[in-house]
């Protein structure tokens, strides 16, 4: 066998140059199932079905707003040269019923907070400071320009009000109804099949056999989707063997953007969903990751969609949706997936050991403290199994390969999981 200048073959050589037979860092690995993912289309939706969803397209105001000089206060319109002084009430402007006259010299226009300010008025004195009696009213001097809201002070024709990629809440809704839209081009929602395997696994809610345990990793994964703006199809949790795997397997990607396949990601005897989806046709990518938990991840395509095999354990599996499968849904919905990746500084409040060869991610629980600085504190068990610590946390701690020993106070980079 030919060996090259370092004593390898040139087949150890070749396996070594494959990502999807190397141990990837977290890093190279992201890097490798993003490059595989492209932009979903998009879809038209009224306002009232848009929450969550992802603008395909900016808005642009097709007018000012407001669309003409208001009122800020409940008082009376008048011309400010005209104050201080008596002067003679000619009609009302109310809200969406303005005065079709002029505010001419020695006139004053009762008006309502809102309403559109007459011509020849320029100034609203507030009604706690006026004296009435019958149509003629005294004012105080007052100056130009006091209590109204200009045209266009919210914005402008032709100002971007809302950028593509934004996801939409209850604010940017009302400010897209604002400039009188009625519908909103967003992108579609990622359509995400979910698939578990295993004979040790009964449904929550069924009798469960004596060497069993209920399936959670999928209601888990299946809820972070929905609320990263994916669709989230849970399929029948399969028995561990091969053609049914493979069947369901075919079944899920040919009804979704991607398939999460949730467990038999491992070496043993009864990990087979790497053999079922390899049967299939796929193209592995990644097969290993530096990463704890979650080395058994892998990623891979084929001609009729992505595949995503997470860890069976459930604190492994929901690290890895937030690691890997956050990012690629980011992208699929236009969003900048390195946003959500990005990490926040914190100091320990206990120390932490050395780290080994693989980037942990440890379930944490951050706060600010008295002088808001964040804070972080890592959970004493970290066992791959325990989701009530994972229901307990809201961050994870980031320690890199190698990272040394750390004493309480030193930083250590966090990233933030879902409000809880």
């Amino acid at each position: 066998m030919a060996l090259d200048m370092n004593g390898n073959s040139g087949n150890n050589l070749s396996q070594a140059a494959d990502p999807a037979k190397r141990l990837l860092s977290v890093g190279e690995a992201r890097a490798i199932m993003l490059s595989a993912v492209a932009g979903l289309k998009s879809e038209a939706l009224l306002l009232d079905d848009a929450l969550g969803r992802v603008l395909a397209g900016s808005v642009v105001a097709s007018r000012d707003q407001p669309p003409f000089p208001v009122s800020a206060m409940d008082g009376y319109a008048l011309r400010h040269v005209d104050a201080p002084g008596t002067l003679t009430l000619i009609g009302e402007s109310a809200a969406g019923r303005g005065f079709s006259g002029r505010c001419e010299p020695g006139t004053a226009v009762r008006i309502s907070t809102g309403a559109a300010v007459p011509d020849g008025a320029d100034t609203i004195v507030i009604q706690e400071d006026v004296h009435r009696q019958g149509d003629r009213v005294e004012v105080p001097a007052t100056a130009a320009g006091n209590n109204i809201r200009p045209q266009g002070l919210d914005f402008s024709r032709g100002q971007v009000l809302l950028q593509t990629g934004r996801k939409l809440d209850g604010v940017s809704l009302s400010l897209a109804a604002a400039a009188g839209l009625a519908k909103l081009e967003v992108v579609c929602r990622p359509r995400v099949a979910i698939l578990s395997s295993g004979d040790e696994l009964a449904p929550p809610g069924s009798a469960p056999g004596p060497w069993q345990i209920f399936d959670s990793a999928t209601y888990g994964i299946a809820g972070l989707i929905r609320g990263w703006g994916g669709a989230a199809e849970r399929l029948a949790v399969e028995r561990d063997d091969v053609a049914q795997i493979a069947r369901a397997a075919e079944e899920g990607l040919g009804g979704s953007d991607i398939l999460v396949v949730v467990g038999g990601a491992s070496v043993g005897d009864h990990d087979l969903a790497r053999p079922a989806l390899l049967r299939l046709g796929l193209e592995m990518l990644v097969g290993k990751i530096a990463v704890r938990p979650g080395k058994p991840t892998w990623f891979g395509r084929r001609s009729t969609g992505l595949v995503l095999g997470l860890p069976g354990n459930p604190a492994s599996a929901l690290v890895c949706a937030r690691l890997f499968l956050k990012p690629i849904l980011d992208k699929m919905q236009g969003q900048d997936p390195a946003k959500g990746s990005q990490v926040c500084r914190a100091r320990l409040l206990k120390a932490l050991p050395a780290n080994g060869q693989r980037e942990h991610y440890l379930r944490a629980r951050a706060q600010l403290d008295d002088q808001a600085c964040l804070t972080a504190r890592a959970f004493e068990d970290q066992d791959s199994s325990r989701i009530s610590i994972f229901a307990a946390a809201n961050a994870l701690i980031r320690l890199p390969q190698g990272a040394p020993a750390l004493e309480e106070g030193a930083l250590v980079d966090v990233l933030m999981l879902d409000a809880n």
